[in-house]
Formats: C-alpha cells, structure tokens, sequence
C-alpha cells in the first residue's frame, strides 16, 4: 500500500481528492437546498430515492452513483458484464443473485436502482459503454432481450456501442481490466470536477483523478476504440449473436 493510500468506508484513495471534492460538494448542495424535502432535493440533484437503499448499496458505490449523475461523458469499458446502465431489469437479476445471501427485496430494490440510473441516458449526452465481445456469448436467461435492447441503445445519438472483437491483439486493457472514464461539464474556462477514474472490485473501490492516472486509462481507452468495431458493424454482430440465443 502506498504511503499517501488510504481506506475509508470501502474507497480507496490512492492520494484522490474525490471522497473530499463529493463531501464538499454535497454539503453545499445541502446547504442550498435547506428546507426541501427528500424527493425534490433527490430531483434537483439528479440522484434518485432509490440511492438512498443503504442496505444493498455499499459507501463507496454511492459515491460513483453521483458522480455518475453529474457526469456528461461516460466512458466505459467492460470485460465480464453488461455495463450497468444498458442492463435489462432480468440480466440486473441475474447479477444481483451472485450475491452471497441476497434476498429477493434486496434484489428488486437493486434492479430499480439500475432502472433510476438508467435515466441519464435519456436526459443526459453520456457516450455510453464499449463492450468485449466476449461477453455476449454467455448463456444467461432472457440475453436475447439483453442484446436486443444494446441495439436500440447504440441508435441513440447520445450513445455509442462498440465492440472490442475476440480476436483482436492483445493491449493493456487486458492488464486494466473494466473501467469507466466519467468528465464532468466545463464551467467558464475549466471543468467543474476532473476527469476520474472508477474502477470496481469485489469489497471496494477505486478513484483516481490524478493526471498521470486519467492519462493512463485515457490512452488504453484510445487503444481499444482503435481497435473495436465501428457502431454499425457492432450492430450486425450483435444481431448475428441475438440470432444463437434461445431464451
């Protein structure tokens, strides 16, 4: 563990100022906010009420949920899953069950979660996920829905799906694994928040938003869209494999 590397209710902070940039920002909102009620407030700050299920939703993927809401580029690249956004409400389910003892409230609380989450795709211009191929050839229930709803989803001018073939050669994404690149909105001659980094595991999270951290991702993300399918291309392969499913 590095010297300036600390953990704080499952974030990890590798010397980020997210965790403090999100509490200031949250406690000005606070601030302004004084006096309105829940949902509004959860209206006017682009979260939902359903971020507030603290039983099924760890601290530190709270954080990536406001993030994720005042993002206007979402930048994400997947290994294993569907990125969570593009998930139907059965694939969400079947995710969620791999929990160990996960009851099945927990898991509707989940899925309508990921509903909410899902909306900034239609009030927002995130350029949305760049899947592994791979993923899609996985026997899981209700996939050809799943795969039928990446393809409306990569029709929206605001989202672009695209896919990194199984034979492509081998870069550093294999050694970055999933990621997202979230930007924020500029605001007069810079950003209101940097350019951060997520990157998920089993127990925690990490943020980074240093350069030389966003630089990194920054250019494996470039590797991949040099090699991936155009999004028309990603579409007929994604019809092709929708095609194998019998669900």
């Amino acid at each position: 563990m590095r010297q300036d590397e600390t953990t704080r209710g499952g974030v990890t902070e590798t010397g980020s100022t997210v965790p403090r940039r999100e509490l200031g920002r949250l406690l000005r909102q606070t601030r302004e906010k004084a006096g309105i009620g829940l949902e509004a407030a959860a209206s006017d700050l682009e979260w939902s009420r359903a971020k507030m299920y603290d039983e099924v939703i760890p601290r530190w993927f709270q954080l990536y949920v406001g993030l994720e809401s005042a993002a206007n580029r979402i930048r994400s690249y997947e290994q294993s899953l569907i990125p969570g956004l593009l998930q139907t409400p059965e694939y969400t389910a079947e995710v969620a069950r791999c929990r160990p003892g996960i009851t099945d409230d927990e898991v509707a609380k989940l899925v309508e979660l990921r509903l909410e989450r899902q909306r900034i795709l239609t009030r927002r211009r995130p350029t949305a996920p760049m899947l592994d191929e791979g993923l899609l050839h996985r026997s899981l229930p209700g996939m050809s829905r799943q795969i039928a709803k990446l393809i409306e989803a990569g029709e929206a001018p605001n989202v672009s799906v695209r896919i990194a073939p199984l034979n492509g050669k081998l870069n550093r994404a294999a050694v970055a694994g999933s990621f997202v690149i979230l930007d924020f909105p500029v605001k007069g001659a810079r950003s209101a928040e940097p350019t951060t980094v997520y990157n998920e595991s089993l127990s925690g999270a990490l943020y980074l938003d240093r350069l030389d951290e966003v630089r990194a991702y920054a250019e494996v993300w470039n590797q991949l869209s040099a090699a991936a399918l155009s999004s028309e291309e990603s579409r007929t392969l994604l019809r092709r494999i929708m095609e194998r499913h019998h669900d």
